[in-house]
């Protein structure tokens, strides 16, 4: 029974995989005569991808059966599931048809899809060897599960691929700066420990149930609401900080975990 434990946590991660395989294979079959619902599965499964990450660490961690072949297995997950699934997903729903009549934008869409993978596979091994040396409250640049639900929110909140060059450049740009905030050394909060307060686990608590609430009310806008509203706030903390504001405490480098969640 104690050795099968060990197998849980690489079961989940390869769960995470399967999904990040399966958005790649939905990508393709967006071909077809109704792409929205195969853009639509595809942005779901990499949503689901992200919350079978989430549980890998946990449960590694809970049943103290953290390994280091765990820890390269998550990273190699996360290059397949919020790296090139992402791009793939991305590329065949915002360029590829328009790119047929323009040439520029599928060019365009490429780097855009290539620079977000690029970064992503970036950020993932700095986040490798910075691990234990930068505060475990916040992550060194957006991480890349992160980046992946930027693309799939935009998806699931609209389906039906770009139907003008403009936005299709939109959302090329999107990518490139989504690319840009994973490779910066913006802090963005993790959410990863846990507080012995219990005022603050209280707090915790109705944020989740509030943030399952919003899901049921606003169903496909909540994911790129809830986003935007992250991205905004861990920007506007990082410019507080920069003029001076301390009243939530900037990170402390050298006092983080040994966790192991990119």
């Amino acid at each position: 029974m104690r050795r099968s434990m060990f197998v849980l946590p690489s079961s989940i991660t390869m769960a995470s995989i399967l999904c990040g395989f399966s958005s790649v294979v939905m990508s393709i079959n967006a071909a077809g005569a109704t792409p929205e619902r195969y853009f639509m599965w595809g942005a779901g499964l990499l949503v689901l991808a992200g919350v079978f990450d989430g549980l890998d660490g946990r449960v590694a961690r809970a049943t103290n059966t953290t390994t280091e072949f765990g820890v390269q297995l998550d990273s190699l997950a996360d290059v397949i599931s919020f790296g090139m699934a992402p791009a793939i997903l991305a590329y065949r729903y915002g360029f590829f048809q328009l790119g047929i009549q323009d040439s520029h934008l599928r060019a365009a869409g490429w780097a855009a899809c290539f620079v977000y993978t690029a970064c992503g596979a970036l950020r993932l091994a700095r986040f490798n060897i910075q691990v234990g040396a930068t505060d475990c409250r916040y992550f060194v640049g957006l991480p890349i599960p992160a980046g992946a639900a930027c693309v799939a929110s935009v998806i699931i909140w609209h389906p039906a691929p770009p139907s003008s060059i403009f936005q299709a450049y939109a959302m090329a740009t999107g990518l490139f700066l989504v690319g840009m905030l994973m490779v910066s050394t913006l802090r963005f909060p993790s959410f990863k420990k846990r507080s012995t307060n219990p005022r603050a686990a209280m707090i915790t608590s109705l944020s989740i149930v509030l943030v399952f609430a919003l899901m049921i009310l606003f169903q496909q806008r909540f994911f790129i609401g809830f986003f935007a509203v992250y991205l905004t706030a861990s920007l506007a903390l990082n410019l507080a900080w920069l003029s001076g504001w301390t009243k939530i405490q900037p990170p402390q480098d050298g006092a983080e975990d040994p966790e192991t969640i990119n």
